[in-house]
């Protein structure tokens, strides 16, 4: 367990860090805008996931390689904190959707109907909450395991022999 604190420590502040941004969103009232929109607003959280990435990364580099970290450490590393943060994210579903957004569903709905963006049948099966719920979880990790080949690359530091 000690071995994997600083992931699950990270998952955990990745999970809090986009709470906070879904309650920015809903109170910026964009989770109000229509379907299109609401996907390239949500695409602004990015920076805030590279930084969390970078940061978890950079502390795993430090306390426990010794200041060295391959490129496949800091894989390994991002690829662990994307599995505990897709664990996480049904929790993490609950509290917003049930807390911060629960008219969210039918708001979008609505909009993309409305603009003929999906037929009701088929955002009715897209907006189930367990449907959303494995598309978020799975989302989350795809986007973890993308972001870690990225971060890995700027976090690597291998220091010569003297």
């Amino acid at each position: 367990m000690k071995k994997i604190y600083i992931e699950l420590k990270w998952a955990i502040i990745f999970s809090i860090t986009l709470l906070c941004w879904i309650l920015f969103e809903k109170t910026m009232e964009w989770d109000s805008e229509d379907f299109e929109s609401f996907w390239w607003l949500t695409i602004l959280f990015l920076p805030f996931a590279i930084l969390m990435f970078l940061l978890a990364l950079r502390e795993k580099r430090r306390r426990v390689f010794g200041g060295e970290m391959t490129w496949l450490q800091g894989f390994t590393s991002g690829l662990i904190i994307s599995v505990f943060v897709a664990l996480l994210s049904p929790l993490t579903e609950y509290v917003a959707y049930n807390f911060f957004t629960p008219d969210n569903f039918n708001s979008i709905a609505e909009s993309s109907v409305t603009n003929d963006l999906m037929s009701r049948t088929k955002m009715n099966d897209l907006l189930k909450i367990n449907n959303y719920r494995w598309q978020s979880a799975f989302g989350l990790f795809g986007f973890g395991v993308l972001i870690s080949m990225i971060a890995a690359i700027f976090v690597r530091r291998k220091y010569e022999a003297e």
